[in-house]
């Protein structure tokens, strides 16, 4: 009896660290120290000195119930972006720049190309974020998960000067919420999109006029990463009071996460076109408007609030930036939460 015929394959496990290095490679930051492989990942933070009063920020997340689209569709080189995008999103909201990234994948068994697959996505969502992939873990669980599954999480580190932090706390009546567009679905609301279609090849592989594209392709769209976009915004010189990262919960849940008390958000939802996957869900689902808003991103992955005299200077910005931008409301006096109307 061997490590490997109880199920663990530590020479794939080799094979799979060899395969991603060419994809961790494009990741790298001038403060990482060291290459892959060693015990901890090791990351310089000279550069923060030049801050005032620098400002840690943390964010771990994973993908749900997405993956099971990449298991019966067996492309996996999409869901590692994103893993990125659900922590560096969540860093950035807060006005932070993302320092470095760490994944850890779970698996029924150890597929060396299958896993340099998903690296690639963490890798391509790095890049995207600027941010480094230091380290990760892949761990092979035999007899706890099906030979062919996997599941993935991640966790960023990001730094903010503490002047800059985005808290909500200036939010006022009369200020701006812009919208920018999703993706798609991004990574929130799989267990119900589950139910809603069935989840075989045939079904995933229809081409819809209406989306332009597959259905599988349109679900398994990679969260839209707004490191970039924000970025822009902030060199703009506009001060982002606001910020509301669309995901579990949708829109009820998390923008009355940056208000203040006192304050209502106010969205029109004839502000912008929804796309056309979230309409196909709520039809052939049967689902409530309000359950669509309280559980999908509904076209809207990332709201801001501005002061009203920033908000063409924002939009600039975030044409610039290459992202596509509305104006969905704006905030009024009233008890802390959010009216769509």
């Amino acid at each position: 009896m061997d490590y490997k015929n109880a199920g663990v394959d530590i020479e794939a496990g080799y094979r799979s660290v060899e395969l991603m290095k060419e994809h961790v490679k494009k990741t790298m930051r001038e403060e990482v120290l060291g290459g892959l492989g060693g015990f901890s990942g090791a990351f310089s933070l000279a550069k923060i000195k030049e801050m005032e009063e620098p400002v840690l920020l943390s964010g771990t997340d994973g993908c749900g119930t997405k993956v099971k689209l990449a298991f019966i569709m067996d492309k996996h080189d999409t869901i590692g972006i994103d893993a990125v995008a659900m922590c560096v999103n969540d860093i950035a909201c807060a006005g932070g720049e993302p320092l470095f990234f760490l994944d850890y994948i779970a698996c029924g068994k150890n597929y060396p190309e299958k896993i340099a697959a998903i690296v690639s996505g963490v890798a391509e969502g790095c890049v995207q974020s600027d941010c480094a992939l230091i380290g990760g873990e892949t761990a092979e669980h035999p007899g706890l998960m099906p030979e062919d599954d996997y599941d993935i999480a991640g966790f960023a580190v990001g730094v903010v000067d503490k002047k800059d932090l985005i808290t909500g706390e200036s939010i006022k009546e009369g200020d701006v919420l812009i919208g920018i567009a999703s993706s798609g679905v991004h990574s929130n609301g799989f267990s119900l999109v589950r139910k809603v279609f069935t989840m075989d090849r045939e079904t995933l592989d229809t081409y819809h006029e209406e989306l332009g594209k597959t259905l599988g392709e349109a679900l398994l769209a990679p969260t839209r990463i707004y490191v970039k976009a924000l970025r822009s915004v902030k060199e703009a010189g506009v001060r982002i009071k606001g910020c509301s990262h669309i995901t579990g919960g949708g829109f009820y849940e998390n923008v009355p996460r940056m208000l203040p008390e006192g304050a209502k958000a106010v969205i029109r939802k004839d502000s912008y076109e929804v796309p056309a996957i979230f309409k196909m869900m709520a039809g052939k689902g049967n689902i409530e408007e309000k359950m669509m808003y309280n559980t999908f991103n509904m076209g809207i992955g990332m709201v801001l609030a501005v002061d009203a005299a920033d908000v063409e200077k924002t939009k600039a910005a975030l044409d610039a930036a290459g992202e596509t931008s509305y104006v969905i409301g704006q905030i009024t006096a009233g008890e802390k939460g959010v009216e769509l109307c």
